[in-house]
């Protein structure tokens, strides 16, 4: 990587050119700042870039790009920085692409039941822009209110309601690309089915903005259910717990709209931090089930159903919201339970695990284990009904920093390696970025690696797009 190319002054008046002046940030470290990490805690993952530019379309990409590739600049795409993994962070420098100028809702296709938007949009503001016609888009990360879409389809996005209606990648029908050598193409449209030729939106979606910059993308969107319940059901231990989820599916013939988990250490956490008392004395696992539906009637009998499934899968008791404020009571403490640990400790390592449903017991009993043996605190909390949890491990407060990170790589790599054993993997929904890459083959076969490195290379032969992600140096 030693011969990227540094940005000159010339470089920086070729993009004011491009973009205009006011939206190029060049020798300014304050404003630019915040440009230099995620949400990834740590100032070693952080890295700033040698200059902003925030271009407003297509062909201002491709022009950058191709600026880019003939002066051999790297280019890190960015969207609401939001991310878990360092995957906006310029880890090599050169230019910072923001897309948060890119913003608007282009058309709400009513009749074909899709929506295309700028990488840039929120992604709240879509179904807030949608509902008025009866729709909704199913894509729901838990930061739904701060992430940018262009960055829920760079990382195929998940969140609470993957179980019923999928990951990002499930709704995008559609994608205008940039190419890393500035050719722009359009792949797929607001067809529903498509199988001419390879299936590139599929290999785009999740590629974590190392194969192309998203500039338009064509969502799917679903009617929008008329009714919904959450219901919060305490159980004694993890096992008991994660065992009533098939039994659910299989015995109730029901698919949840989101089924939220949560071990003890993270109940007490996040219901100290609210001031509150947990539901019941017992609890050494909680389960947040919601359940959704185009009817009152058919969503009352699901969570009846729901309920009594749970309690004779030894449930400790079950408590229902079905008005908006019980809704909310009862969400919060999966809501704030990063909030709480980071009261506790800012200083965290917060993990993106996923195994096979079955699997999650044993993988609290590892997590019990290393946090023992290593002297952390692991919190486990996350996406029971998919195997997504976010297994993180806390800084005590007396421990010191230098023992932190001596500790920590060594930690996460037998982390990663009982998460193999368990036939899991290092990501579920926040991807790889440059935090997880140098142990990505701890999960994938050399041959894999390779196979997928020749692909970046064929979109872009020299590497000057969002390096230093997903592979090992």
């Amino acid at each position: 990587m030693a011969d990227y190319r540094p940005v000159t002054a010339e470089i920086v008046e070729a993009l004011r050119g491009i973009a205009g002046e006011r939206y190029v940030l060049y020798d300014d470290p304050e404003r630019m700042a915040a440009y230099a990490h995620d949400e990834v805690a740590g100032e070693e993952y952080a890295h700033m870039p040698d200059v902003v530019v925030k271009p407003d379309s297509a062909l201002e990409i491709a022009d950058i790009l191709r600026l880019a590739n003939r002066e051999r600049i790297p280019v890190t795409p960015r969207g609401a920085g939001s991310g878990l993994s360092g995957g906006a962070v310029p880890v090599y420098g050169g230019i910072l692409l923001s897309l948060e100028r890119m913003n608007r809702i282009l058309e709400i296709d009513r009749e074909n039941m899709v929506a295309v938007v700028e990488p840039g949009v929120i992604t709240n503001e879509i179904n807030e822009q949608v509902q008025q016609y009866g729709l909704f888009y199913a894509g729901y990360p838990m930061s739904v209110e701060s992430c940018f879409v262009g960055g829920n389809v760079a990382e195929n996005a998940g969140g609470g309601r993957a179980i019923k209606y999928g990951v990002t990648g499930r709704y995008v029908l559609g994608l205008e690309v940039v190419l890393p050598t500035g050719e722009i193409v359009q792949l797929g449209g607001k067809r529903v089915k498509d199988v001419t030729g390879y299936d590139l939106v599929r290999l785009m979606v999740g590629s974590e903005g190392t194969l192309g910059i998203f500039s338009q993308i064509i969502l799917r969107l679903l009617p929008l259910p008329a009714a919904r319940a959450v219901l919060l059901v305490p159980f004694a231990d993890v096992p008991t717990a994660i065992a009533a989820v098939p039994e659910i599916m299989t015995l109730g013939h029901l698919l949840p709209a989101s089924v939220e988990f949560m071990d003890r250490l993270s109940v007490a956490t996040a219901y100290d931090f609210l001031g509150e008392s947990p539901p019941h004395p017992d609890i050494g696992a909680m389960l947040l089930i919601e359940v959704d539906g185009y009817s009152q009637e058919q969503v009352e009998a699901e969570f009846g159903a729901v309920a009594e499934l749970c309690l004779e899968a030894g449930a400790l008791d079950v408590y229902v919201g079905n008005t908006a404020d019980t809704e909310r009571r009862m969400w919060r403490p999966r809501q704030n339970v990063a909030e709480a640990f980071k009261a506790i400790s800012p200083v965290q390592s917060l993990e993106d695990v996923v195994v096979p449903l079955a699997q999650i017991p044993a993988l609290v009993q590892e997590l019990e284990r290393i946090s023992a043996q290593y002297g952390v605190l692991i919190p486990c909390y996350g996406h029971a009904g998919d195997g997504n949890l976010h297994a993180t491990p806390v800084k005590r407060p007396e421990m010191s920093m230098e023992e932190w990170q001596a500790t920590l790589p060594e930690l996460l790599s037998e982390l990663y390696s009982a998460v193999a054993r368990l036939g899991g993997t290092i990501s579920g929904e926040h991807g790889v970025g440059s935090k997880r890459a140098a142990y990505l083959p701890l999960v994938m076969d050399p041959v894999l690696i390779s196979l997928q490195r020749r692909i970046k290379q064929a979109f872009d032969p020299l590497n000057i797009l969002n390096p230093g992600k997903i592979f090992p140096g």
